[in-house]
């Protein structure tokens, strides 16, 4: 099984409730800023840390949930974008349990969010309730060390969120040989693979099948010798690729098998074919999901997937882009067709919770590998293996 996960972890509450020293105390460091002038968080903060048991988590300090100052809406605001990226919400408060944790509350239940509360500085209020809401309360205080917390966030996180499944699914045995394809061309890092190439591998590993890496030039005559399970490649080498791979040899890519482990297969598969209602101005969503520099003539994103979409199409399309976890516009009905990446660099329900908030408002969303073969005419192909999915 292949960890390919980083758990969110949100630590929320009121202005001066301990946020900041908690996370000081469960990471072991000084990660976040500790003061008694309210507001001191201004922006959420991160921290990378490892969690025994585990694995890799990220820790989010975030604003206080009551900043009324002058520019408190805007950092509230950016703490309530916080809540659709973490897998478990920390609820701090100290002394009072009032309107603010309450509200808290009711967003972590309404999103389906797992969290538990934590009682700062226990130690001065011996009668606090021991439940709230029938949700357990964790005494803390700062001398008490960071066991106890470590413990809460082990019990309350749910596997799912630091255990994914195996990325090829099922579809690859023991022993099986596959064929990752892995172009090195102007968007490959230097000296490095990119992170869905690594992830195949080690995958193949774990399963004890054969990894073969070669680039799309070598393939044919590979192939004239060899007859793999299955055949993995960068989609933008689609139509190389496939035009050289017989039909009885099963073909996918790296982005179409992350459409499976991070996404929603059945919402990209229904949504792909929806590319041929597109109309002149219609308006596209890029959803990138990392930070990266921009190469101007050979982005996947926002160069090379519009250039397939209005050649495919025959239209003039309006593309915007959306890079990171940025937040989604709050009008998402302006837009007749959504693309999301991969998805390599977050976590499943980062990108659950934003595509399923798009399809809710009625925007197909597809994925980069289905987008890339629907334009290059071998959408079927390369879905058909994942179609008889139970």
């Amino acid at each position: 099984m292949v960890k390919l996960n980083r758990p969110h972890i949100g630590i929320f509450g009121r202005m001066n409730a301990g946020k900041s020293s908690l996370i000081n105390a469960i990471s072991g460091q000084e990660t976040a800023l500790v003061s008694d002038v309210a507001g001191t968080t201004t922006d959420p903060v991160r921290k990378n840390i490892e969690i025994l048991g585990i694995g890799p988590v990220t820790l989010i300090d975030t604003a206080g949930w009551d900043d009324r100052s002058e520019l408190g809406s805007a950092r509230v605001e950016k703490t309530r974008e916080v809540l659709h990226q973490v897998n478990l919400a920390i609820l701090v408060y100290a002394g009072e349990f009032a309107q603010p944790e309450q509200e808290l509350a009711d967003l972590f239940l309404a999103q389906k969010i797992p969290f538990f509360i934590v009682h700062n500085k226990a130690d001065l209020f011996p009668h606090a309730p021991q439940k709230i809401n029938e949700v357990q309360v964790l005494p803390y205080y700062q001398s008490a060390g960071n066991a106890d917390l470590l413990a809460a966030i082990i019990r309350h996180l749910p596997p799912s969120a630091y255990q994914t499944d195996d990325i090829f699914g099922g579809f690859v045995e023991p022993g099986d040989e596959v064929v990752l394809v892995m172009p090195i061309d102007t968007s490959a890092p230097e000296g490095r693979l990119i992170l869905p190439q690594v992830q195949a591998l080690r995958g193949l590993l774990d399963l004890h099948a054969t990894a073969i890496a070669l680039q799309p030039q070598e393939l044919a005559a590979w192939l004239k010798k060899h007859t793999p399970k299955l055949v993995v490649t960068d989609s933008q080498a689609f139509k190389e690729v496939s035009s050289v791979v017989p039909p009885h040899i099963a073909l996918t890519s790296f982005s179409i098998l992350f459409s499976r482990l991070k996404g929603d297969f059945n919402l990209f598969l229904n949504s792909t074919p929806k590319i041929d209602q597109l109309q002149d101005g219609d308006k596209i969503l890029i959803l990138e999901s990392c930070t990266h520099s921009v190469n101007k003539c050979d982005d996947i994103g926002r160069v090379k997937i519009p250039n397939w979409l209005q050649k495919k199409t025959g239209k003039k399309l309006i593309f915007q882009t959306l890079s990171n976890l940025d937040p989604l516009p709050a009008d998402l009905s302006v837009y007749k067709l959504a693309v999301q990446c991969g998805g390599c660099m977050v976590t499943r329900q980062q990108i659950l919770d934003r595509v399923m908030r798009l399809a809710r408002a009625g925007v197909p969303v597809s994925n980069y590998g289905m987008t890339i073969a629907y334009c290059n005419g071998i959408f079927n192909r390369v879905t058909e293996i994942f179609r008889c999915e139970k």
